[in-house]
């Protein structure tokens, strides 16, 4: 499956990033314990609760007062487990994530960053803990896996579970069309071979590579929509909450018909010209048809960008004061 790119994602967390940075702060919250720092089963309950409850947590692990790591990174999404030990007693004194919580009790989330751990984007949180009975302080830090937070947020999270069924079955739609497209041009050459091998009258000489054409111009709008649908369902990453994306597939799924309308269009008024006075007709509400669908896909193309323009230029809201 066609995972979103980095730059689409960083697009989607400067546009929620107030948000992510809330929900971030309200997940550390209701975890932060000082016992996570020494009590392994304590851990054990928190990442069951993430896992439960906020799937887009990755890993959980703890620092010291100095910022060296005293626990192992310990997953929280089930995923496949690191090497035993990785990570540990490693000086983290340097990371966003500690120099942010170092001077403040609050929840800090850092700006996304690519995580060496889980080779992906991700944001951290983090929160300095004390213990009042032995006075020891420490780190939490939990890594969040970027796109999953924004898909939690948007609400996108139920849609990508079925993601897979649903490129399946469009890959079965488009070898499907792939087929019909295979007999066209098969039918298309058969008669291109006819016509040189098989005796034909003249009207049929004059008419004959007019249905080869079309037969050729079907393949092609087909083959056309099937590549469409392929790339746009299958290949490329589904960008549900943007308003370019489905503008393209829209636009380029038009321009097929369009092609298509246009060219047999213009077969029928070259039949009508060759003998045949009855397609006139028909060609001329073809090309009508035709014009509506430019002049329609026109107005849809510049509504839409107007739309997403007025988007992008809206105020966002600031960040929370405790993201700084």
């Amino acid at each position: 499956m066609a995972a979103p790119s980095y730059l689409d994602i960083i697009e989607s967390y400067h546009q929620y990033r107030s948000a992510a940075h809330e929900l971030i702060e309200s997940v550390m919250t209701g975890i932060g314990s000082p016992s996570l720092l020494e009590d392994q089963e304590a851990r054990q309950r928190a990442i069951k609760s993430l896992r439960e409850i906020y799937p887009f947590a990755d890993l959980l692990y703890t620092l010291d007062e100095e910022g060296r790591q005293i626990t192992e990174f310990q997953m929280v999404d089930g995923g496949e487990d690191l090497e035993k030990g990785w990570g540990l007693n490693r000086d983290r004194g340097q990371r966003p994530y500690y120099v942010l919580a170092k001077d403040t009790d609050k929840v800090v989330t850092t700006e996304p960053y690519f995580s060496i751990a889980r080779q992906q984007l991700c944001i951290s949180g983090a929160l300095r803990l004390v213990d009042r009975d032995t006075g020891r302080t420490g780190y939490l830090v939990v890594d969040f896996d970027l796109e999953k937070t924004l898909s939690f947020l948007m609400g996108d999270t139920r849609r990508r579970q079925f993601e897979p069924w649903f490129r399946g079955v469009y890959s079965i739609i488009v070898i499907g069309l792939m087929v019909v497209v295979a007999l066209l041009i098969y039918t298309a050459f058969a008669e291109i071979v006819s016509l040189f091998t098989e005796p034909h009258s003249y009207q049929d000489e004059k008419l004959k590579p007019f249905g080869i054409v079309i037969f050729l111009t079907l393949g092609l709008a087909i083959f056309d929509l099937g590549k469409t649908v392929f790339e746009e369902e299958v290949l490329m990453p589904k960008e549900f909450f943007r308003l370019s994306a489905t503008r393209r597939t829209i636009t380029r799924f038009i321009a097929a018909i369009l092609i298509a309308v246009s060219i047999e269009a213009l077969l029928l008024m070259f039949k009508s010209v060759l003998g045949d006075p009855d397609s006139i007709m028909a060609a001329v509400s073809m090309m009508v048809g035709a014009v509506g669908l430019l002049i329609g896909l026109g107005i849809f193309v510049y509504l839409g960008a107007r739309a997403e323009k007025i988007m992008s230029d809206t105020p966002r809201l600031p960040p929370s004061d405790n993201t700084d």
